[in-house]
Parts: C-alpha cells; sequence; structure tokens
C-alpha cells in the first residue's frame, strides 16, 4: 500500500458479523474509525494450518532416525519419556521454557551422553525434526484472504512455536514475523504483543491480533492493547468467564469480509 492511502478510506463502523452457527458465547458489537487499524497481526500453528498431525508426523520421523542412528536412546525411553524429560528441562530451566528448539536439542544431548553417544547427534536429529515440522499444507483460504487482507493492512505473525516460514515458503506474506524464541519469551507474556507492535512500527490500537487460542491469543492481545479476532475453525464454544473477542471467524477470507476488504 502506498503512504497516505489509509487516510483516504472512509470513516465507517465495523461489527462483527452474525456467526453461520449458532451462537454459544456473546459476540463482541463496537464501533471505531476503521482508518487506525493498519496491521493484522497472526498466530499460526492451528490459526494458518493444522499443526497436530505436522507435529505428530514430525516426531515419528525423528524417533525413526534416533532408532537408525543412536537406538540406545530410544531403547532406553520411550517418546512419552523423551517428551516428559523436556518438559522437566522446562521445569529446571524455566527460564528457556518459551524455547522449543532449545528444549528438543538439550533434552536430546543429556540423553546422548548418558548412552554414550556424542551430544552433537542432538542437533542432527533436531534437522530430522525441523524438516518434517515445516512439511505442511496450509489452509485453504489462508492465502486468498490474506491476499485481501494485505491489499490494506500490513500483515505479520506471531507465534510460540518453531515454524520456518521460509522453508513453509510463506515469508513474504509477512512484513514481520516473530516467534518466541527470537523474542526471549512466549505468550501470554505482554513482552511478545509489544515487540510485534514495535516492529511493525505502529501503536497497539493500530493492531489487530488473529489466534485460535481464546486465553494465549484474545486474552492476552486485548491485555496488550490490541484488537482481537478468535479464529473458530471448529466451532468451539467460548470459554465462560472470558471477555469475547472483537472479531469471531471461521477463516482467513471471513475475517477480510468482516473488516470490510
Amino acid at each position: 500500500m502506498r503512504e497516505g492511502e489509509k487516510s483516504e478510506l472512509p470513516r465507517r463502523s465495523l461489527q462483527p458479523a452474525e456467526p453461520e452457527i449458532e451462537s454459544q458465547y456473546p459476540i463482541a458489537s463496537f464501533d471505531y474509525d476503521a482508518r487506525m487499524i493498519r496491521a493484522v497481526a497472526f498466530d499460526l500453528d492451528n490459526t494458518l494450518w493444522e499443526v497436530d498431525p505436522v507435529i505428530a508426523r514430525a516426531e515419528a520421523r525423528w524417533l525413526e532416525w534416533l532408532r537408525e542412528n543412536c537406538p540406545r536412546i530410544p531403547e532406553r525411553l520411550s517418546m512419552d519419556e523423551l517428551r516428559a524429560s523436556r518438559m522437566a528441562l522446562a521445569a529446571r530451566e524455566p527460564h528457556n521454557a518459551h524455547d522449543f528448539t532449545y528444549l528438543r536439542i538439550a533434552s536430546l544431548a543429556l540423553h546422548a551422553r548418558e548412552c554414550g553417544y556424542d551430544e552433537s547427534i542432538s542437533e542432527q536429529a533436531f534437522e530430522i525434526f525441523i524438516a518434517e515440522r515445516n512439511q505442511l499444507d496450509l489452509y485453504p483460504d489462508v492465502r486468498p484472504g490474506l491476499a485481501r487482507l494485505s491489499t490494506r493492512f500490513a500483515l505479520a505473525s506471531l507465534s510460540n512455536g518453531n515454524a520456518d516460514l521460509d522453508r513453509i515458503g510463506v515469508a513474504d506474506l509477512f512484513s514481520v514475523s516473530l516467534n518466541a524464541r527470537g523474542i526471549g519469551a512466549a505468550k501470554p507474556d505482554r513482552r511478545c504483543f509489544d515487540r510485534l507492535v514495535e516492529d511493525l512500527g505502529l501503536q497497539s490500537h493500530e493492531v489487530i491480533y488473529v489466534g485460535d487460542d481464546p486465553l494465549l491469543d484474545v486474552e492476552a492481545g486485548r491485555a496488550a492493547g490490541l484488537f482481537t479476532a478468535w479464529m473458530n475453525r471448529t466451532a468451539h464454544p467460548w470459554p465462560a468467564g472470558v471477555e469475547p473477542a472483537d472479531f469471531r471467524v471461521a477463516d482467513c477470507l471471513e475475517l477480510a469480509t468482516q473488516l470490510g476488504v
């Protein structure tokens, strides 16, 4: 978008459209000047793609590699025990608990030493995992929805995960891309949203944050002063006691429509 184009947009009131599914919680109704919104930022996992089968496949490939290259580790430890080991490391090192990459590499390095392998094998194993973790399919609405949104708004991403947008092939869609490892904190920590706004060069009320998690994405984003949108792809009920998002949408195309694009 050319500089100054937003100032040419008419002042209007935007209100979230009624969802097609039966409402199970109140939907926010509010008025604001559309010209104040300058960026739309997205969570990634389960917002732009389904992550659970991706992680399951990546872990299966990771475990297969361990069996082929350092079999004493999977002979000694089950997948559940390897996960528990990462959680235990996060508890021992809370300053690193946000960093899934570190936890996976460091915990496996410990088991490598215990089993008589060089700890560098953990980084080799991680490369197997992360390569598979980034083999995924976007939801079909993502590219067309973001293309519409990009005609009016800057686009950004903010994730707790370790997806690599370059490997996935979507880095070009976002002017700012952040994750917990790079920030040094994970959502719902306000530092994540403050860093997002800072890197966009905007103020918090000029950004809408879109995500699937009512607490990590919506409640935390709102607490940091951002507008929020709940990406509810699976028609889940809104949790009781949590203030609704400013928008509820089923996908990126509906988001673009509700934002008037």
